[in-house]
């Protein structure tokens, strides 16, 4: 499989290095060698990449695999590849590599024995080893006060062979001497047969979707890093390019698609929030490697995604219920203890962040908001907790349980349910405000737990021509609101996460013919247009990042389901 590396950067699992150009920010479409540690508001870009040819700078077109990345000049070829999370392999022919290094305040470059020129960037918090192993390394680095006013690496081949090879490594503190005898063919194929042996456990899917399944793979294989700094586990971040972070209902979905063929990998993204879960019970925005940010949260899908997992899997034994049983009861109480400032029981959105839906019609009118997929999903996850308790052992727990997502879902019911729609409502004053988001059809999540005329009426909305449901699935906002907009974010592109949870409502309601065709519909378009952060409602073009993994994962899972459903498995 080649893919558009304007599109999807090339990495690897467990890798931090990312070789793509920076987008708005570089209009020369430059690739570069960059360091996604420490979040999105830096693309992180540390050398500039060149082929050069006498000297001089050569264009050169680019040929990119999961596992190897070709740059083609009319005098040359460049071959990179990353043969471990911290250690690219670089061979060429005919030019060389040249890399500029992006210095800030303290950057240096210095010799350092056989040849090998040490690059420690301050910005990046990171130092790079660059060991020439075939061919010359020439390098311009002047020194300036207390650090060098440029650095500039020229890996040139040899006069006589016309070869260049290298390995350029990252390291925090000391750095360790690697083996590099192993030629760079032995290294491409290690990395292969591992990206293969993922590739042959993803999810299987129909012969249509085979294009779209090779993307998403390699989309999702790539966006893992290593447990590092305030990460404690594997963690797939949403993209590699710009989104280089997890958020704290984005890894439910990851989980999901990993579930039934790398459950530990599946049962690590759905933990990692929950090892850093606040005192309060709160789970943070979204995290990185370095740092979580605290200033708003996500919607609690968590109970939801548990009781899906579980339904796949035998992986999530009693133990791991003991293990997420108590984070899980405090993360259902935060919403009710510090999110309810009238005190009515029905919890609150503060922010849209808070919902996921950030700038949905739902918060037009400012916040707090009581909207009802708040409830839907707090109902669904005290109705797991009852189901946990029942299988601990814990009678009064499965009793309580039970009895509060009852209470909770009159409550939704009564302050939410307007004649034949739901609304969503300022906390504090409970007047309903008109809003065409889909926001508002997320109840259907509980399924036949809804009063039958409820569900029928959601049902109805989002059946009806021309509101929701387009050639492409499900907008976000009306296609005839006043707020609809074709690359609104939240108001009116299709989401994967969105699709995903209406899917299973739909299927929960008993609608199997229309939640297969939501399916299908989705599926048609991303396999047509990549695995990106949203799409056109109206004509499936992908919108924003074009290479994210919950996009990937959600593909994946109803790809999947769709297989399942045609072939009897």
């Amino acid at each position: 499989m080649n893919f558009n590396l304007n599109e999807v950067p090339f990495s690897r699992y467990g890798s931090y290095i990312v070789i793509s150009p920076l987008h708005s920010k570089d209009k020369n479409k430059d690739l570069y060698i960059r360091n996604i540690r420490g979040g999105d508001n830096d693309l992180g870009a540390v050398f500039r990449i060149e082929l050069v040819y006498k000297g001089k700078r050569v264009p050169y077109k680019v040929t990119a695999t999961p596992t190897l990345l070709r740059l083609d000049a009319e005098e040359g070829y460049m071959e990179l590849c990353i043969y471990e999370p911290q250690f690219l392999r670089v061979r060429g022919k005919g030019v060389g590599l040249r890399l500029s290094a992006n210095t800030g305040a303290y950057d240096y470059a210095m010799p350092v024995q056989n040849g090998r020129w040490e690059v420690n960037s301050f910005e990046q918090e990171i130092r790079y080893m660059v060991t020439p192993l075939k061919g010359l390394l020439n390098v311009d680095a002047p020194w300036v006060e207390q650090k060098c006013e440029h650095i500039i690496l020229d890996l040139l081949p040899g006069e006589e062979t016309g070869e260049m090879e290298c390995a350029i490594e990252e390291f925090h503190t000391v750095w360790t001497k690697q083996n590099y005898e192993t030629d760079f063919e032995t290294c491409h194929r290690l990395v292969d047969e591992e990206y293969q042996k993922w590739m042959s456990n993803t999810l299987q899917v129909a012969d249509q979707y085979m294009k779209g399944k090779e993307l998403a793979a390699y989309i999702t294989w790539s966006c893992v890093v290593n447990p590092e700094g305030y990460l404690s586990r594997p963690a797939m971040y949403m993209s590699k390019n710009w989104m280089t972070n997890i958020w704290s209902w984005d890894h439910c979905f990851n989980a999901m698609a990993l579930v039934k063929s790398n459950p530990e990998l599946a049962w690590d993204q759905f933990m990692i929030f929950f090892d850093k879960q606040d005192e309060s019970g709160v789970l943070p925005d979204f995290m990185n490697d370095r740092f979580a940010l605290w200033n708003c949260c996500k919607p609690p899908i968590h109970g939801w995604t548990l009781r899906w997992m579980m339904e796949r899997t035998d992986y999530i034994t009693k133990e791991r219920l003991k293990e997420v049983y108590e984070p899980l009861i405090r993360w259902t109480e935060w919403w009710f203890d510090h999110r309810d400032d009238d005190n009515d029981g029905v919890p609150q959105y503060n922010h849209g962040n808070d919902s996921g839906w950030d700038n949905s019609t739902v918060f037009q009118v400012g916040s707090p908001v009581e909207s009802p997929d708040l409830c839907a999903f707090l109902i669904m996850q005290m109705d797991v907790l009852s189901d946990i308790a029942a299988q601990l052992g814990l009678q009064e727990d499965e009793k309580k349980w039970l009895a509060r997502a009852n209470e909770t879902l009159d409550r939704m019911i009564d302050h939410c349910w307007d004649y034949d729609q739901f609304k969503a409502s300022r906390s504090g004053c409970h007047t309903m405000f008109e809003s065409k988001s889909l926001v508002l059809f997320m109840p259907i999540i509980l399924g036949k737990r809804l009063p039958e005329s409820i569900l029928s009426h959601l049902i109805k909305g989002l059946k009806e021509n021309g509101r929701f449901f387009t050639k492409h699935g499900l907008a976000t906002e009306s296609i005839n609101s006043q707020y609809y907009c074709e690359d609104g974010y939240w108001r009116g592109p299709i989401w994967a996460p969105t699709t995903m949870l209406i899917h299973e409502g739909l299927n929960s309601s008993g609608e199997n013919v229309f939640a297969t065709d939501v399916a299908r519909r989705f599926c048609n378009m991303a396999a047509k247009s990549g695995m990106a952060e949203n799409f056109n409602a109206l004509t499936g073009k992908g919108l924003r990042d074009r290479a994210f993994t919950w996009t990937s994962s959600v593909f994946l899972v109803l790809a999947n389901e769709l297989f399942a459903e045609n072939s009897g498995k």
